[in-house]
């Protein structure tokens, strides 16, 4: 009985200890592993810098045809919304009496020349018989001022022959340059002209060619003009320079053309520089007034870094990325960025091209710990067609 309890003593303290010894060893702390992050290294690879604005369409050429006679429209040579050619007849305005009144003019002109001829034949005769001394000097004097008149009166005449010619012409209303007829005002049988203000029969806009018309702030033109003075462009080269368009509804920018215009002065009110590309529009899918993207390569590099944009983070100092350091050590560097080209963004400066940047995982990198890098697959090359460099940042 009494080993019995000596043998109970002796146990208790024992599982105390291990008891204790078991908690000792369960809060020890253990760190976490390094969280795991994608890395890629920079690509380097020859880039085009595309300055990119907005812009709008403009017809070349946009005319209102009117009725530069009064008269009765006799008839509508063309359907509402035609392709028309230059020169087609599209309206005619009472033509007959136009064409009676140029005849009446060129009746008139050759009777003045026939008066002409017959003054001009009486003063060479007063002159004979003047040097003979059998006509009075009044009588000479007549025969000149009756020739000089008939001279006038010849030449008054051929003027309004010119007149009556021209009127006639305006009889027909033709098209002045290629491009598509508006819905007429007018019907056939109405009267026209009939006020100082001239009526405005339709319009005719043309489509091909067709201009965009888009601004340049100062800070990208200060940047082209440097471009031009380094590579020595003239004014007529200039009128080369590639410009590509795109619609809302569009990819990329599949509309090619060229400058055509920039304006001399910057606009003082705006900042900004007025300028005017020409564009080919044979079917006619660019019409005046619609909104379009713009963009002009204005600088072309070799040896360009870049990475995924996801990669980029910004805080008040700017554009950074996170690098891992040959320790596995996460490290901010602060970016200066250039344009976007497809889902990779140009570094101006703040990475090397060796340096492995952060593109996964970057809510578990924190600056100054460690992590696991695993490298990405190289990114798949975007088409140069489709995602060219655009100049934003």
């Amino acid at each position: 009985m009494g080993g019995y309890v000596h043998v109970r003593r002796v146990a208790i303290p024992v599982g105390m200890l291990l008891a204790l010894a078991a908690c000792g060893e369960s809060n020890t702390y253990v760190p976490p592993p390094p969280p795991k992050v994608t890395v890629v290294t920079p690509e380097k690879r020859a880039v085009t810098i595309y300055l990119d604005a907005t812009g709008n369409t403009a017809a070349v050429n946009t005319t209102n045809l009117v009725a530069r006679v009064p008269g009765f429209v006799t008839s509508i040579n063309y359907q509402d919304g035609d392709l028309v050619k230059k020169g087609t007849l599209l309206f005619t305005i009472e033509p007959e009496s136009y064409e009676l009144k140029y005849k009446q003019a060129q009746a008139a002109e050759e009777a003045a020349a026939a008066t002409v001829k017959q003054t001009q034949a009486d003063y060479e005769r007063q002159v004979d018989l003047q040097a003979r001394g059998t006509a009075s000097k009044a009588t000479l004097d007549t025969s000149t001022a009756n020739r000089d008149t008939a001279r006038a009166n010849y030449e008054q005449a051929q003027v309004n022959t010119q007149l009556a010619k021209i009127n006639y012409g305006y009889t027909s209303v033709t098209a002045p340059f290629d491009g598509i007829v508006t819905a007429r005002t007018v019907s056939v049988g109405e009267y026209v002209g009939a006020n100082s203000q001239p009526t405005v029969l339709a319009t005719i806009v043309q489509h091909d060619p067709i201009y965009v018309n888009f601004s340049v702030n100062e800070r990208d033109l200060l940047r082209i003009r440097a471009e031009i003075r380094k590579r020595g462009l003239t004014a007529e080269e200039l009128k080369k320079v590639p410009v590509e368009v795109g619609l809302q509804t569009e990819q990329g920018f599949p509309h090619r053309g060229t400058l055509d215009y920039a304006s001399p002065t910057v606009d003082p009110s705006t900042g900004t520089l007025t300028a005017r590309a020409i564009f080919e529009n044979p079917t006619r899918v660019l019409l005046p007034g619609l909104f379009v993207r713009v963009r002009v390569p204005i600088e072309k590099r070799d040896n360009t870094l870049l990475v995924p944009d996801v990669a980029l983070g910004s805080d008040q100092s700017g554009r950074y990325v996170y690098v891992v350091n040959k320790d596995n050590v996460v490290e901010q560097h602060n970016v200066d960025i250039g344009p976007l080209e497809g889902t990779m963004r140009v570094i101006n400066s703040g990475i090397t091209a060796d340096n492995r940047v952060i593109v996964a995982g970057l809510l578990r990198a924190i600056p100054g710990q460690k992590v696991e890098p695993q490298t990405a697959p190289p990114p798949a090359q975007p088409a140069a067609d489709k995602q060219p460099a655009a100049d934003k940042k």
